[in-house]
């Protein structure tokens, strides 16, 4: 029975009702000894608060896609059939533009929010470089299968999503696809094409979208493997301009890494509630030892980058939860390097999806401006035009941002800060030993 299915969650309902009866009707009529009679009414006691827990827990993780599956859920999952010592340019000498095309066989994506808006369809991908075996979601924009289009190449969002956590997400509980459906037929928001793939590859560790050789290969994954899987199977522009990539939370910290790191691959980058150095999340791999921790460091990327790159960063969030993180790649951006930082109010919603979804439509808004897709309506000449940052403020469209989530709202945890300052996290000083202190 699936996680997250249906079934499952009709089973825990049915479950939770029956564990509240039976005290009901069976507390006064037991039999037997004293100390049976005690032990079956704790029982019955614990039996109802045990599927009441789980009810909750159901619930929760069907509004945040939190665990796909089983596996992840108890530890017990691993996609990664080889990690192989790839190079710094994570290709491990291969010519991937000379590799065969591969055709992967699509179906129709199951779980909440999955056939809405047309419908999200998912492929099993074996990553040929990366060594990852792990599945892939796609939305396809209202326009692809008109006639009209039929000639014309789409440009491509790649969407991660925080740790833990389910790449159905994007299309679950931020419901980006239902949000962008009216925006791309109106001409509100260019077309893209929309990919999730799984970032959750090892069981209970962050990847921190790294190349660990022995380990796993997560940067190759997401900006080689699963790139190469959607130009072989569907009409997209090519890299970098017709590439960017989103995240919030972990997904967000790995965003702006993976298009500070390959400019060639990517043209713009979404942070929502991100951090810059990888110990933000203290069970990432990637802060294992200061030269890998610096390596995925988009901050310390862009400050020493003897040629800055030519990529769009927009980095939103609350104070102390991913607007330092934004002001500090400000710091050190230089043209062509631009980054647009937006400021949250603490009452937008706190590290939760209240937070992330009401900005999915400034945000690509905001993509359709930065990677050219001119044909959009409106222009915001506050986020183009120079290196650094125009602000939001709070109360503007692009400063606010939902409500405070409710009990069913737990999201991926906060990032970690272990009593080192958030200007240090943002930087890249922070102590891992603090960090990790923190429970």
């Amino acid at each position: 029975m699936s996680l997250t299915g249906t079934p499952f969650l009709y089973t825990t309902v049915v479950l939770a009702v029956v564990a509240l009866i039976l005290p009901l009707l069976l507390w006064s009529r037991t039999r037997g000894p004293k100390p049976l009679r005690v032990a079956t009414r704790v029982l019955m006691l614990l039996f109802a608060q045990g599927t009441a827990v789980t009810l909750v827990f159901v619930l929760v993780n069907n509004q945040n896609n939190l665990y796909d599956n089983w596996a992840d859920l108890f530890g017990t999952g691993n996609h990664v059939q080889q990690a192989a010592d790839l190079g710094r340019d994570g290709t491990g000498g291969i010519a991937v533009t000379r590799l065969p095309k591969v055709r992967q066989t699509f179906t129709a994506a199951s779980g909440p929010g999955m056939h809405a808006a047309g419908g999200v369809r998912v492929t099993q991908l074996k990553g040929r470089v990366s060594g990852v075996n792990a599945e892939v979601y796609v939305w396809l924009p209202p326009q692809y299968d008109e006639p009209a289009y039929r000639d014309k190449k789409f440009p491509v969002v790649e969407l991660l999503p925080g740790y833990p956590g389910s790449a159905k997400a994007w299309f679950g509980s931020m419901k980006t696809h239902e949000q962008l459906l009216p925006l791309m037929r109106s001409g509100q928001v260019a077309p893209f094409i929309l990919v999730a793939p799984r970032t959750n590859l090892l069981a209970g560790v962050d990847t921190g979208c790294a190349n660990i050789p022995g380990q796993v290969n997560a940067d190759t994954w997401l900006s080689i493997d699963v790139p190469k899987m959607v130009m072989d199977n569907f009409r997209a522009q090519p890299a970098p301009q017709g590439w960017a990539v989103a995240g919030y939370s972990a997904g967000a910290h790995c965003a702006v890494k993976l298009a500070v790191a390959h400019p060639g691959r990517y043209r713009a980058a979404v942070s929502m509630s991100g951090y810059n150095d990888p110990i933000g999340e203290r069970n990432s791999l990637a802060a294992q030892n200061p030269a890998l921790r610096a390596e995925n460091n988009p901050f310390l990327l862009l400050k020493k980058a003897a040629v800055p790159p030519p990529v769009a960063l927009y980095a939103s969030g609350e104070s102390g939860d991913g607007y330092e993180a934004g002001l500090a790649l400000e710091s050190v951006a230089k043209a062509p390097t631009t980054v647009h930082v937006v400021f949250l109010p603490r009452s937008a919603g706190g590290h939760t999806m209240a937070l992330w979804r009401p900005q999915v439509p400034t945000v690509f808004r905001w993509l359709t401006l930065q990677m050219g897709q001119n044909h959009a309506r409106g222009t915001d000449h506050s986020l183009t035009g120079r290196a650094g940052s125009a602000h939001g403020k709070a109360g503007s469209p692009t400063g606010t941002a939902g409500s405070v989530a409710g009990a069913a709202g737990t999201t991926p945890r906060s990032p970690s800060t272990g009593g080192s300052t958030r200007a240090a996290l943002a930087s890249g000083t922070a102590s891992r030993a603090g960090a990790a202190q923190r429970p």
